[in-house]
């Protein structure tokens, strides 16, 4: 029995040879276009490859039930934006952390903290660039000129890290990379309803 979003399909486990085979069939259908696979179940148990093409050494012998739970791209791009919310908020913490680390002169911790939010920082501007990209946001200029000013204090704290000014490394983190980041709150919502008036 093959089960896509809690619908039994017309497809039978035994024409296929292996598990990969059933995967490949059932994300090649219509329905699959434009939905992202969240679970797959095997007999009744989560399933992820360990190996790239793991799915190819099962055996359909071994396979009773295969279950696929999708959701649409539009629905996942809004629950993305529900988590950037979360990440804007330890994005602002952290950066006050950072701050109050480098004028207590615990450059060490300060240091170590501060690469960690630069990588969030980073993966941040990835993930916005990609809603923006994917549901063709460019036009909004709010949005765009956020990015442009996170975009180019993230360049100057950078340039202050190089010269190892960690006072005014925390003066930038708590007088301007954390409201522009409050900033982004707003964006951020703005940025969800937009995505569900592509959809």
């Amino acid at each position: 029995m093959i089960v896509v979003d809690g619908r039994e399909t017309p497809i039978n486990i035994s024409q296929f040879q292996n598990l990969e085979e059933i995967i490949v069939t059932v994300m090649a259908d219509k329905y699959m276009t434009d939905r992202i696979v969240t679970d797959v179940l095997v007999n009744k148990e989560s399933f992820s490859e360990i190996y790239p093409h793991q799915a190819e050494d099962i055996p359909t012998a071994e396979v009773s039930s295969v279950e696929f739970v999708t959701v649409g791209v539009g629905e996942m791009a809004v629950n993305v934006t529900r988590e950037l919310y979360k990440v804007v908020t330890i994005m602002d913490a952290g950066a006050r952390k950072v701050a109050g680390l480098f004028r207590q002169a615990d450059d060490a911790e300060a240091l170590d903290m501060f690469q960690d939010l630069i990588d969030v920082t980073r993966d941040f501007f990835s993930i916005v660039g990609v809603l923006r990209d994917e549901f063709s946001l460019k036009e909004n200029k709010l949005l765009a000129a956020a990015i442009e000013e996170l975009s180019a204090l993230f360049t100057e704290m950078l340039d202050v890290t190089g010269n190892e000014d960690w006072v005014l490394l925390a003066d930038l983190l708590e007088y301007e990379y954390v409201p522009a980041v409050q900033r982004w709150k707003q964006i951020i919502a703005n940025l969800r309803e937009d995505i569900r008036d592509v959809q």
